[in-house]
């Protein structure tokens, strides 16, 4: 039987709390890590990718021989890193003669492997390689704009299944915090996809210029930041029906409850409604007897004793 532990520090119960399911989830983190042996160009994508994702991103640069991600057991050390850290996205980076320059993409769920895909890099620029003005250079942070151009990005018969899947994990990578309400200029990069062909794909980096147009909306202009590389799709894994129909499960949707005799208006705000039961205010014992009431008792008594009195005389 496994042994439960609880938090002992204030810190630790935080973390808890922060790491326990919620009905709207905290944005996702991305963990980039390499394997045994790495190249230059694939050295210089994990850390372009990690300045790209600074803000939600955590960097190991050790050495890890024991993480193979499309093979049974490989995936343990993963899928260790990503409870250890909290993070539900991956970046993996290998180097071999059969596959050279290649990165594995992936998510989890419940800090179990959901989905992979394994792409290799070609035709790489980094940021340095591009000249532009530095006050066009995204802030960290911000919410990007993500355009996916080709028909094999389309869902249907017409869509490729692997760059339908490549394009379902770039938008979780990429896309940073769920927001409702986006202003315009806070808009300043933009991711751009576009489909050479089945198995590849060419990404790439813009910043975004905001010009005069004439009218309230302003016209943008694309100016390359960098990086910028090829993408080719090697292999990727779908997740199993078990594990997608327990990551989809939704939460039902908790429905206020009705409070009696309570409004709501648009100007007066919450309006309520009082019920008071009848006071019977003349049934009551009163602690003394004034002077008054007794009065009204003698005249009364009197009355009644001379309507008596005619009522005899009259029979």
């Amino acid at each position: 039987m496994l042994k439960v532990k609880t938090p002992k520090t204030a810190k630790a119960k935080r973390e808890t709390e922060h790491r326990a399911p919620k009905l709207v989830e905290n944005s996702k983190k991305t963990l980039i890590l390499q394997g045994t042996k790495t190249s230059k160009v694939l050295n210089a994508v994990l850390t372009e990718i990690y300045h790209l994702k600074k803000d939600r991103a955590v960097r190991y640069t050790r050495k890890n021989d024991n993480i193979r991600p499309f093979e049974s057991g490989g995936e343990t050390s993963l899928e260790f890193f990503s409870l250890k850290t909290d993070c539900s996205l991956f970046v993996y980076g290998s180097h071999s003669k059969k596959r050279p320059d290649n990165i594995v993409i992936g998510r989890t769920f419940d800090h179990h492997i959901y989905d992979l895909v394994e792409l290799g890099i070609e035709n790489f620029k980094s940021m340095q390689s591009f000249s532009y003005d530095k006050k066009l250079t995204p802030r960290v942070g911000s919410k990007p704009l993500i355009v996916f151009i080709g028909e094999g990005f389309e869902k249907g018969t017409e869509g490729v299944e692997e760059l339908k899947h490549l394009k379902e994990i770039l938008l979780d990578l990429l896309r940073g915090e769920v927001v409702e309400t986006l202003n315009l200029a806070g808009i300043d990069r933009a991711y751009v996809v576009t489909a050479l062909s089945s198995n590849r794909v060419y990404f790439t980096h813009c910043g975004l210029r905001l010009k005069k147009s004439g009218t309230k909306l302003p016209r943008m202009e694309l100016v390359e930041v960098g990086p910028s590389m090829d993408f080719v799709v090697r292999r990727h894994r779908l997740s199993n029906d078990s594990l997608r129909k327990q990551a989809m499960r939704t939460a039902p949707e908790q429905t206020k409850k009705k409070v009696k005799n309570v409004s709501q208006d648009e100007i007066q705000g919450k309006i309520g409604k009082i019920y008071i039961p009848d006071q019977k205010v003349g049934d009551m014992a009163l602690p003394n007897k004034p002077k008054g009431l007794k009065r009204e008792r003698r005249e009364a008594k009197i009355k009644n004793e001379v309507n008596g009195h005619l009522s005899k005389k009259q029979k």
